[in-house]
């Protein structure tokens, strides 16, 4: 069910992107995303007192609040960077790709020796069993609950920093979720539980490649692939959204990483992930929620210089297909104008 959920989500964003990148209007979201072209990130000179982004109260305010047309904007222009980004990424940035592959690398022929210790140290302790289990139950509906409190409060008290953090958090979600369910599907790796009747006592880490089976566990539950760990690619996500937001409390940051850390190792202690799932889970969470919270503050740093700018210029037309060339390739999509 939720990767059939994130099936169609993948495909929405995709038409949505197209939309606002094939617009000849010369609209706000594409005035916001030229600025990717030249920035990967917001520089020094394109901010305030050299940071890279802008967190000072009065940023949050009627001109750059997320209005539900804002957040599907934003949505769409995060997923489409987070596809092309690789297009157009700089020379640093792949020099940190790699520095991410050989650790990954190196980290592969520790995956067994780091489960085994795992799962004895959960059998032998019980604190560890029950934390564990909790955590890693944090890492998927617990965490929602907080978030959606996280809105609430926002609204109640009428906090609109609150309320914008808790608007990227999610958005950091579904696009996070979305790169995963991609890579699940492409890489389709058996996880540490997976159960192979004919060699009942062995352990694989194999990848089989696009959309093969995961197989089942001993249960007969049906497994999806185990790379990379979707709870913490959320977790991670989330944490780095709350860390850019609250940057200027450095407790903030402190707390969203370390309980993004322990829900990473709980899904190696719960035995369903390889640590390699885990690293690259973080990985991909941490990349994604610096890129959804960068992405607003493009937006609202237009917004705050183009106070008069509308957020979008209405159209009314057609449904069509359309192919652009974009950062460099060719990308397809549905294009709708409302």
């Amino acid at each position: 069910m939720v990767r059939k959920f994130f099936s169609i989500l993948i495909l929405l964003l995709l038409g949505f992107s197209a939309n606002i990148f094939g617009q000849k209007t010369d609209t706000l979201v594409k005035k916001v995303d030229t600025l990717v072209k030249k920035l990967d990130s917001l520089k020094k000179e394109d901010t305030d007192h050299g940071k890279s982004v802008d967190i000072s109260k009065d940023i949050y305010n009627q001109k750059t609040k997320i209005t539900p047309s804002v957040y599907l904007a934003l949505l769409g222009t995060d997923f489409t960077q987070e596809v092309t980004g690789p297009f157009h990424a700089s020379g640093k940035t792949w020099m940190k790709v790699g520095i991410f592959a050989a650790i990954e690398g190196g980290l592969f022929f520790a995956d067994k020796p780091i489960q085994r210790e795992a799962l004895e140290l959960r059998t032998s302790n019980t604190t560890v069993r029950n934390v564990s289990s909790y955590v890693t139950g944090f890492g998927g509906l617990y965490e929602a609950y907080t978030l959606v409190a996280l809105g609430a409060y926002g609204y109640i008290f009428k906090r609109e920093k609150v309320r914008t953090t808790f608007y990227l958090a999610t958005q950091a979600y579904a696009v996070s979720g979305a790169m995963q369910i991609i890579l699940k599907s492409l890489t389709t790796r058996d996880r540490p539980n997976y159960y192979n009747p004919e060699q009942p006592s062995a352990v694989s880490s194999a990848f089989h490649g696009p959309f093969a089976s995961a197989g089942r566990d001993a249960t007969g539950k049906k497994l999806n692939g185990s790379f990379p760990s979707g709870h913490t690619t959320a977790a991670f996500a989330a944490a780095t959204v709350f860390s850019v937001e609250y940057r200027d409390q450095p407790v903030i940051p402190i707390i969203a990483y370390a309980a993004a850390t322990l829900v990473g190792l709980s899904r190696i202690t719960e035995n369903k992930h390889w640590a390699t799932d885990v690293f690259a889970g973080a990985a991909l969470g941490y990349v994604t929620g610096r890129q959804v919270a960068y992405n607003y503050h493009r937006y609202a740093k237009y917004r705050n210089e183009h106070p008069d700018a509308p957020a979008r210029k209405k159209r009314h037309g057609t449904a069509m297909l359309k192919v652009d060339y974009y950062f460099g390739h060719v990308a397809p999509g549905l294009v709708y104008n409302f």
